[in-house]
């Protein structure tokens, strides 16, 4: 596995790698989730690049960004592991060289949900995956489906800029008990940990009252307030039914449909979505 720190290096490095070159990117603080990710990656190309790089302008609070955990050498090992051929670990300077001002906006889908609450996040992984595409210049790209409204994010900027890239979902991976796998877990305390599966118990309660016939949206949120409002622990701050292309909010359930939540447990934020089948 080579481990590539420049963007001039990755370029030359890039240019000799067998085709089709499968991409997989991450923050680091790798878990059997990024696993799933590595093993599907894996087998979309002839070749498996790996970003890793922790990107200080998605993070809209400096506290959250000082927070999260990291363990490169971990990190790398799991990707030797998975048979990972190159790793691209930029530092902060290589990414964001002195007097670069270039930020990429992602419209409407970048400053709702997600991003009413986060501002300046979408911006930030908007810039950032634009510049790995461009760099790694992958045939593939793998991403995991809790990340609901960044995948949304980053399918329009690979379509409105013409990128010629294949983006993969791989459903989310969770704990035995619901719990989506997240790096930002790992700051949960035990008591908070033991209640975060309240979280997709609520998504999967309102699922199942749509597949029992109910199509108001507000019905299926009030669902999911009501079950996470009973816990001791998680505050709700917000609940939506959306169309699964633009996140605009629905007035009536329909297949395909994205309802997602974000909720706090202690000082740790987490999110968490299912589709309406």
């Amino acid at each position: 596995m080579r481990i590539v720190r420049t963007v001039d290096e990755m370029r030359r490095v890039r240019a000799g790698l067998p085709s089709p070159v499968a991409m997989m990117a991450t923050l680091g603080a790798m878990h059997a989730g990024h696993e799933a990710l590595l093993d599907v990656a894996r087998g979309e190309g002839a070749s498996l690049v790996a970003s890793l790089f922790l990107n200080p302008t998605q993070f809209d609070d400096p506290a959250d960004l000082a927070r999260y955990p990291t363990d490169p050498d971990r990190d790398l090992g799991i990707f030797e592991g998975h048979g990972v051929d190159v790793v691209f670990q930029p530092t902060v300077e290589e990414m964001y060289p002195a007097g670069a001002t270039t930020e990429v906006d992602p419209g409407p889908v970048g400053n709702i949900l997600e991003g009413a609450h986060r501002p300046g996040h979408f911006r930030g992984v908007a810039t950032v995956v634009t510049k790995i595409l461009v760099v790694l210049a992958p045939d593939v790209a793998v991403w995991g489906a809790k990340d609901a409204q960044q995948n949304v994010v980053i399918r329009r900027l690979s379509t409105d800029l013409r990128m010629p890239v294949r983006h993969v979902l791989v459903p989310t991976v969770r704990d035995a008990d619901g719990l989506a796998l997240s790096s930002r877990n790992a700051r949960l305390s035990p008591e908070e940990r033991a209640e975060a599966p309240v979280l997709h118990r609520a998504l999967s309660e309102a699922r199942e009252l749509w597949r029992g016939g109910a199509r108001d949206a507000e019905v299926l949120r009030a669902s999911v307030r009501a079950r996470v409002g009973r816990s001791r622990l998680a505050r709700l701050e917000y609940v939506s039914v959306a169309d699964a292309d633009t996140l605009r909010e629905l007035d009536e359930g329909r297949p395909g449909a994205l309802l997602s939540l974000a909720a706090h447990l202690g000082t740790t934020r987490l999110i968490d979505n299912v589709t309406l089948d």
